[in-house]
């Protein structure tokens, strides 16, 4: 299945041949006999829309076994007889970037196709069919410019044999111990698993056990011209296997998410800042922080992927932004799917910002509260995980209530993997923009606690973006540095620093653990016995080898609370426009280490108004009121670029009808919490 000129004919006569199986061309062989004369004829005999009804009922009457069956380009455009097809077949799209379509056309002296009234160019009607090519397909291949009709018949064959191979797309845990004896019982996982329990048992995190999927040069330069949703729904298709969710409803899933809840049609934007130096806009959706390009998508994910009949309860840790994004996020499920999710947000009470505290306390709705904790947010991430590995407490919540209890912190790999997306997407961006070729190297610089985001970079790095090093910049909270650095990971006698850069207060890096296993070659015994001599020994050291890897794809640096807020008062000095304090946490540490010598995407993951007062120190204006709304309003009378987040300025006028839950740093107590949760929400099992 494909547009006219896309090679449906010629692929499927090699496919055919390498199958040993029978061709059937549905112009040639089905339309044509059935009206005995030419499609051309037919089509200029009834036009366009008589044409399609037509064609679709003399395809309803036609049936064939063990066949490579090529469409004709009008043939999706008619529902009933692509319903029949894929009864009866597997559907493989072959996705040609218009472009090379509308060459192809032009070569075949093709003037006109079904479907194109007088006035309407090829290229929009092109457009326009692809939303009935998105509809139908079970397989999409790639045919980027400049491939063999044998090579995308290959890709053919590889992409049909990993349809039917539907258990090969497997996740373990990154503390899993492979044995060649036997291996460990329900250690292995599906996709869908993997969302619904965000942890695994052993305390490890969920990684593909056959490694990440990658592209070609050719491939990532056929996304050049896609939108962010193409973009997308295409790496996501990569990860997820369609036995887990069907290519249909994963598109859905993608526009709902990214379709109207951003304030920027392109969604994560580049922006040019200076010298070298881009900015990677993250801070377009509901809640004004990176978080939301991930959870925008979990959440209806991880609805569509959990059993019908089973209650959730997903539980959050947050140093600040996860917290009302998770909460905005879940609330824009569908109602039914409402009453059987409901979300916990656990942050630091005094630990995140007050317009941050306040943005969470005015995204709850009915089913997600926030709660405060007395301590840190290393203490509510451990808490967590704690909760999450007590088989007792657990099986008594499903047995007593009949619900079951999840993540969507990075920890979470459907949290993770939409991140890829707009760090492929950025690059795609540049090479978009004229600034450089397909191939040429960059630098990526990003603001790093739990290191999810950095995490997201260096994978779409594996896949095949040319990223040369991942920049890896903290606040004065800097284990991560002295980590990249030396190859220890040392919190014997730290202390967590508040800082102006809460999301980024953090010490125990929970996405480290994914990153050590992959450079670790899947060491899964390796992993194990780090972890727990840092839990048990609060430090490690990673050996010569594996550190010698690990500075292969990082540098770090980190930057004091005096520099960050320089850093925003230069910045508006000199181009007007508002860095958020982890942004210029990223711009000190990438003017620090990059060397200038290709560009630097710095990931800008938060709006600045989520940080008022912080910029307005650093702007040096003397009265700052504490009124997070008047904060704001101040703000907005300097006309800043860009302007103050109209979504963050609605969320806190709710929040003045809310309040929140505080409680004691005692996993019991919010154990006990987390019960009584799910006694108001959900029914008791009886």
């Amino acid at each position: 299945m494909g547009p006219p000129g896309s090679g449906k004919t010629t692929v499927g006569r090699i496919v055919g041949h390498k199958l040993g199986c029978r061709v059937i061309d549905v112009d040639d062989d089905v339309l044509e006999t059935t009206w005995n004369m030419s499609v051309s004829e037919k089509l200029q005999d009834v036009g366009s829309q008589q044409f399609i009804e037509e064609e679709g009922k003399a395809l309803l009457k036609f049936s064939a076994s063990g066949s490579v069956i090529s469409l004709s380009g009008s043939n999706p455009m008619h529902a009933a007889s692509m319903q029949h097809v894929k009864k009866n077949g597997i559907v493989v799209y072959l996705d040609v970037p218009t472009r090379d379509i509308i060459d192809r056309l032009e070569l075949m002296k093709v003037d006109r196709i079904v479907g194109q009234d007088s006035g309407v160019s090829v290229r929009d009607i092109l457009q326009f069919r692809k939303q009935f090519y998105k509809k139908w397909y079970d397989i999409r291949v790639l045919c980027e410019g400049g491939l063999t009709a044998e090579a995308v018949a290959d890709k053919v064959l590889d992409a049909v044999k990993r349809y039917q191979d539907s258990e090969s797309e497997t996740f373990i845990s990154t503390r899993h111990i492979r044995s060649e004896m036997c291996e460990q019982k329900g250690s292995v996982k599906y996709f869908t698993e993997a969302v619904v329990e965000g942890l695994a048992s052993d305390g490890g995190l969920f990684v593909p056990e056959k490694g990440l999927p990658t592209f070609s040069a050719g491939e990532w330069q056929s996304l050049v011209e896609a939108t962010y949703i193409e973009r997308a729904q295409i790496i996501l298709e990569r990860f997820i296997h369609p036995a887990d969710i069907p290519a249909f409803k994963l598109g859905e899933i993608v526009e709902i998410a990214y379709g109207e809840n951003f304030t920027c049609s392109k969604i994560a934007p580049l922006r040019y800042l200076t010298g070298n130096q881009f900015l990677l806009e993250l801070f377009h959706g509901p809640t004004a922080s990176f978080k939301d390009l991930a959870l925008q998508l979990m959440p209806h994910l991880f609805a569509y992927c959990i059993p019908k009949r089973c209650n959730y309860l997903v539980l959050v840790a947050t140093s600040g932004d996860t917290g009302s994004a998770v909460l905005d996020g879940f609330s824009r499920l569908s109602d039914t799917d409402k009453q059987r999710i409901a979300v916990v947000t656990f942050f630091p009470e005094d630990g995140v910002s007050q317009i941050q505290k306040s943005q969470m306390i005015g995204c709850q709705r009915e089913n997600g509260w926030s709660v405060g904790v007395k301590s840190d947010f290393d203490f509510c991430q451990t808490a967590i995980k704690k909760i999450f590995t007590n088989s007792d407490y657990s099986g008594f919540l499903t047995v007593e209530y009949g619900t079951a209890l999840s993540a969507a912190n990075s920890i979470n790999w459907a949290r993770l993997l939409p991140q890829v997306i707009y760090h492929a997407s950025a690059y795609l961006d540049l090479v978009h923009q004229d600034i450089i070729t397909f191939g040429s190297p960059i630098d990526v610089c990003i603001p790093t606690g739990n290191f999810g985001n950095i995490l997201a970079a260096l994978y779409a790095k594996r896949m095949g973006i040319p990223i040369r090093k991942c920049i890896c910049a903290s606040n004065e909270n800097n284990v991560l540095t002295d980590f990249i650095r030396t190859g220890l990971y040392d919190l014997r006698g730290r202390r967590l620093m508040q800082t102006s850069s809460p999301a980024i207060d953090i010490l125990k890096s929970s996405n480290l653990e994914r990153h050590l296993h992959l450079i670790a070659s899947g060491d899964g015994q390796l992993v194990t016995q780090l972890f727990s001599e840092l839990e048990k020994q609060c430090h490690f050291q990673l050996q010569k080898d594996l550190l010698e890897k690990l500075q292969q794809d990082l540098v770090a640096g980190w930057c004091s609370e005096e520099d960050c807020l320089a850093a925003i008062h230069s910045v508006y000095s000199t181009t007007g426009y508002i860095l958020d304090t982890h942004t210029a946490v990223a711009k000190v540490v990438a003017d620090r280490l990059q060397d200038r010598t290709c560009p630097v995407i710095i990931s800008s993951t938060a709006h600045y108004s989520k940080f008022a007062p912080a910029i307005l120190r650093a702007l040096r204006i003397a009265e700052i009121k504490q009124n997070p709304l008047s904060q704001l309003h101040l703000l907005s009378s300097y006309s800043p670029l860009p302007p103050v987040h109209r979504g963050l300025l609605e969320t806190l006028k709710e929040n003045e009808k809310q309040k929140h839950q505080i409680c004691a740093a005692d996993v019991n107590v919010m154990m006990a919490h987390i019960e009584t949760v799910i006694q108001n929400q959900f029914m008791k099992v009886f």
